[in-house]
């Protein structure tokens, strides 16, 4: 009689392959003129910590949408519409934000409302709205980037405060921590992965599918619109070609923390320690100079290799 091998908890196997990149780091990374590792300063720390800041936000949301066996494909294409929405604001070029974030929640659930009610693939339904926002983005800002400035006016004001290493990665502790609380500690959140293990067990459950639906796809939208407001401050400028790929980026994070594409297991931990994945060796192997086309198809990889796991776990 054979036993069943012991496996390790998800999140437990993503804190492993992120203690392994960050070693893989450190012993390859390049050494300063006092001898000391460049990766372990706390300098470039705290960049890698604002860097993957913007991607972790929209990948909070994202995991909620595959948790429920749905994908979001708009989210780069928010981002762009609300970095150039934010300068149009700051700049005077545009209304008053009266409606401010509330837009990106509007839309995001457009796309929920569409996934849910019409009953169409969700990967069609953010695909037209990827083309049709990015569309919008630049046709509100005539395709022109809007420079919000260096000088000591409103906007420029806005942007040096909002592109803080402080302020930004806190932004994304504190929305990790709320969207853990939400999946992890509430029937929502329960709700959202009883949908996305086995819907049509959840319908004759009673449980309400539409209604979640809509919401998870209108806090994705929401995190992406909150994400382009700080791009426009990092970059001081709007820019409706923002945010290009960023949605395969936020999903690659999110599966590479082990949340099934198929919907239903995974956690805002695992996608935490994803993003930590992709941004530490994104720093490790801009920090030794390789060329960014190697940089992508390393991540190609990577994505395929976490995707593969995903596949051996459910067959053990």
């Amino acid at each position: 009689m054979t036993g069943k091998r012991k496996r390790l908890p998800g999140d437990a196997r993503s804190l492993l392959a992120l203690a392994g990149i960050v070693l893989l780091a450190i012993v390859f990374s390049p050494a300063a003129s006092d001898g000391s590792r460049i990766f372990l300063q706390a300098g470039n720390l705290t960049d890698i910590l604002r860097q993957i800041s913007i991607i972790g936000i929209i990948s909070l949301g994202m995991t909620l949408v595959i948790l429920t066996g749905g994908i979001d494909l708009s989210v780069g294409s928010i981002l762009a519409l609300s970095t150039s929405l934010a300068a149009m604001w700051l700049t005077g070029a545009g209304q008053e934000p009266g409606y401010g974030l509330r837009i990106f929640y509007a839309l995001g659930a457009l796309n929920g409302a569409a996934v849910a009610a019409l009953d169409i693939q969700p990967f069609i339904v953010t695909l037209a709205s990827m083309i049709g926002i990015r569309g919008l983005a630049k046709w509100l800002t005539h395709n022109a980037n809007i420079d919000i400035g260096f000088g000591r006016d409103v906007a420029a004001a806005f942007a040096e405060v909002f592109r803080r290493k402080p302020l930004v990665i806190g932004s994304y502790a504190a929305l990790a921590a709320v969207f853990w609380a939400l999946l992890a500690r509430t029937v929502f959140g329960r709700h959202v992965r009883a949908i996305g293990d086995n819907e049509t067990a959840a319908r004759y459950a009673g449980l309400p599918i539409r209604r979640v639906k809509v919401i998870v796809y209108a806090l994705s939208g929401l995190l992406a619109g909150f994400a382009g407001v700080l791009y426009a401050a990092e970059n001081h400028q709007g820019n409706p070609n923002a945010g290009v790929a960023y949605e395969l980026d936020a999903i690659a994070a999110v599966v590479i923390g082990g949340t099934r594409l198929s919907g239903g297991k995974g956690s805002i931990t695992g996608t935490i320690v994803g993003t930590l994945i992709m941004g530490v060796l994104t720093n490790m192997l801009r920090l030794n100079n390789v060329d960014s086309n190697v940089e992508m198809m390393v991540k190609a990889v990577i994505i395929v290799l976490a995707v593969a796991v995903q596949r051996q776990r459910r067959t053990d």
